[in-house]
């Protein structure tokens, strides 16, 4: 008989057991991707937005077997912004038993009503950028390196729970070969001689950290009212984020659109599958995951479409034309076969876009949220 107990995690062991069940729990399924464990100790204890994010995390164990796992987390950035007295959890994973699942959110929303919290949601990550979204369809795709996978379970236990809908992510898949349709070209090359526009050195913005800054700063702006749930990154937050994806910028497979005063106007940047390597990898960059790494990101022909947008004085002008039309250029050059878009919530108009091409749902996810009584 099950002796369910739960234990919060303080120490390093403790600390390693919970980012490692996940690699036990989906040890036969062949669609997890691992994430690095290097990656999972910074984003649970020193990343900066943790560190203005109060945060706890807790296992279940059954004996000396770890069984499931969540953190609940308060962003008092996202509660100010909104209006909300929110907690939100994350990294949860659960055996398919309720009694296991019952006690992770029982534990975390007893946390969050000891801090004030109403309502509880999730899964997320502290801000935008983390992993988020339950997997609702497509459990027979390998997701991108960015986004979660789970058992179809996970989503029954939640529903069992009380938590109900707040919204939904779609991904799609398209041939990343396929052309532009003419009448977008047309109106690119337009666009571009109209404003004077300019596709920008992307080893260039590399090396220019005032550039850096400006992306970031057109990044929070562009999607501060256009993304559901957006946060906008802190000084610290965009500095740390640079410092870690900047220099993996690939000029086959990004766009930076300056004006005439050589200020951003438009973005798109996208990233080779590194979902495969991941697997390999099996958690870690040592002593041969890197090899892995090397040659995902040297020979691909799939990849996953980041982030793409316009700086605001730019939005409704009709300039993202202009960088689909390069980025599709540019995957032609590259031999790149797929894409997977980022996920975007399915009420969202820049979601639209992907009908002008051949595509089908990759997969969808789920945000749940639930009051605290």
């Amino acid at each position: 008989m099950a002796d369910y107990k739960v234990v919060e995690v303080v120490s390093k062991r403790d600390l390693k057991r919970f980012i490692r069940f996940p690699n036990d729990l989906y040890r036969d399924c062949p669609q997890y991707v691992p994430a690095l464990v290097a990656d999972q100790i910074k984003s649970l204890t020193s990343v900066s937005s943790a560190k203005y994010c109060p945060h706890k995390m807790w296992m279940i164990c059954d004996g000396g077997k770890t069984v499931g796992r969540i953190c609940g987390m308060i962003n008092p950035r996202y509660n100010e912004r909104y209006g909300k007295k929110r907690a939100r959890f994350g990294w949860f994973d659960t055996i398919d038993d309720i009694e296991v699942a019952k006690l992770l959110v029982g534990t975390a929303e007893k946390w969050a009503k000891e801090n004030g919290m109403t309502e509880i949601h999730g899964p997320l990550y502290y801000n935008t950028l983390g992993k988020q979204g339950m997997l609702v369809e497509g459990y027979e795709n390998v997701p991108p390196f960015n986004c979660l996978y789970n058992y179809p379970y996970y989503n029954d236990l939640l529903v069992s729970l009380g938590f109900e809908k707040e919204c939904d992510w779609v991904q799609y898949k398209l041939r990343a070969d396929q052309p532009v349709p003419e009448k977008m070209v047309a109106i690119a090359d337009r666009l571009m001689e109209r404003y004077k526009l300019v596709e920008g050195d992307v080893d260039t913005l590399k090396r220019d950290k005032a550039l850096v800054r400006e992306f970031f700063r057109i990044y929070n702006e562009s999607f501060a009212e256009s993304v559901y749930n957006f946060i906008p990154f802190t000084d610290e937050e965009i500095e740390e984020e640079a410092n870690q994806t900047i220099g993996l910028l690939d000029g086959r497979l990004c766009c930076f659109l300056l004006d005439e005063n050589r200020e951003i106007a438009a973005f798109g940047v996208s990233f080779p599958s590194i979902s495969k390597a991941l697997q390999k990898a099996k958690g870690s960059m040592f002593p041969f995951g890197w090899i892995h790494f090397l040659k995902a990101l040297k020979k691909f022909d799939t990849i996953d479409l980041m982030i793409n947008g316009a700086a605001p004085k730019w939005q409704n002008t009709g300039v993202s034309s202009v960088y689909h039309n390069i980025m599709a250029r540019k995957y032609r050059e590259s031999g790149v076969k797929w894409a997977i878009t980022n996920p975007q919530i399915d009420t969202n108009s820049a979601s639209f876009v992907w009908g002008k091409y051949e595509h089908e749902l990759f997969m969808r996810r789920r945000c749940y949220v639930k009051t605290i009584e």
